[in-house]
């Protein structure tokens, strides 16, 4: 029976943080111990300079959440782990795609419209500070899922988008050269929450809001205490819905535990005293975690094994529908 094959990348700018737990880590972390399902998860180093010219930081960042996918307990044995820039096959497949995509596609991508719609808010010249890499990121993003046929891609609601574009990049190479690429099908769980930061916003690096997933305890719960919540009083009863102290407990409880809480909103619970039980909450679930956390960052080496038993990997796979692609375009030996 062929496995379904699911793949996930994570963009190497920042250090993890809970909203990238909940929404990405800890779903990934489960399939990659159910041996069920063929899963590629990677390391968007190459994605990250698009955003990112710091090369210290894209450095740390790509250890760090290497790091934290490790810590968690990531199966390396049952799923493809892998840092994208190790696998060149890749960034042929982008050029070779690239030259498949027409413009007009990508003037309609999300990213580039908004950034185009900011720079004539500011009077200033449309693609003012525009980069080829973010005009063109979507056509990476279908390489990295067309190189390894993935057929379910789990994303947000955000990049819907990007997953039907490298379905249609697929769809018209398929039918002018070869059938060589499954279509792939945007998932995206209803049940995956996307956490609130701490002024209420979404959970983003983008608007520096975010709680890191591997804080001390102390920084941990002083963060915590950061949220921002109402005026309400001990005593008062408190809108679960309209909170975001609510919405990360939710996130990391049990339904009883989130009954719980509700309840205690319903009575009137103190903010200090929710802040506290979340805390205890989210430190259960990830403390354990924390000190081979710690080991790990003290240990490159064994991270840079770890990926490297997994670029080993993708590019077998890789190597061999690359030289399918090739052939289909008529980048190929001379024989006779």
């Amino acid at each position: 029976m062929t496995k379904e094959r699911i793949l996930t990348g994570i963009t190497t700018t920042g250090t993890p943080h809970l909203g990238n737990y909940v929404g990405a880590i800890k779903p990934a972390i489960t399939a990659s111990h159910n041996s069920d399902l063929d899963s590629y998860f990677f390391l968007a180093d190459y994605h990250a300079l698009i955003k990112c010219h710091d090369p210290m930081q894209v450095r740390q960042s790509t250890k760090e959440i290497a790091a934290t996918w490790l810590a968690l307990g990531l199966d390396t044995d049952n799923s493809t782990f892998y840092r994208q820039s190790d696998v060149p096959e890749i960034t042929e497949l982008s050029w070779i795609l690239t030259c498949m995509t027409a413009k007009g596609l990508m003037n309609r991508a999300h990213a580039y419209k908004a950034a185009v719609q900011a720079n004539e808010e500011d009077g200033e010249d449309p693609d003012n500070a525009i980069t080829m890499g973010l005009f063109s990121y979507p056509v990476l993003m279908a390489a990295d899922i067309l190189m390894f046929n993935g057929k379910k891609i789990p994303v947000g609601k955000d990049q819907i988008q990007h997953v039907e574009m490298a379905r249609d990049i697929a769809q018209r190479f398929n039918h002018h050269f070869d059938d060589l690429f499954v279509l792939p099908e945007a998932e995206v769980s209803e049940d995956v929450a996307v956490l609130n930061g701490l002024d209420g916003r979404k959970m983003s690096k983008s608007y520096n809001n975010t709680i890191p997933l591997f804080l001390t305890e102390k920084q941990l719960q002083k963060h915590i205490n950061k949220i921002k919540t109402n005026l309400l009083e001990p005593g008062e009863p408190k809108d679960p819905d309209d909170s975001t102290v609510f919405q990360i407990w939710q996130a990391f409880a049990t339904e009883e535990q989130s009954q719980y809480m509700r309840e205690q909103f319903a009575s009137g619970i103190a903010w200090g005293q929710a802040k506290k039980e979340l805390f205890g909450l989210i430190n259960d679930e990830v403390g354990p975690a924390r000190a081979r956390y710690e080991e790990l960052m003290a240990d490159g080496a064994y991270i840079e094994q770890e990926l490297q038993k997994g670029a080993v990997k993708a590019r077998s796979y890789a190597s061999g529908l690359l030289k399918k692609v090739r052939a289909a375009v008529g980048i190929a030996p001379i024989l006779s």
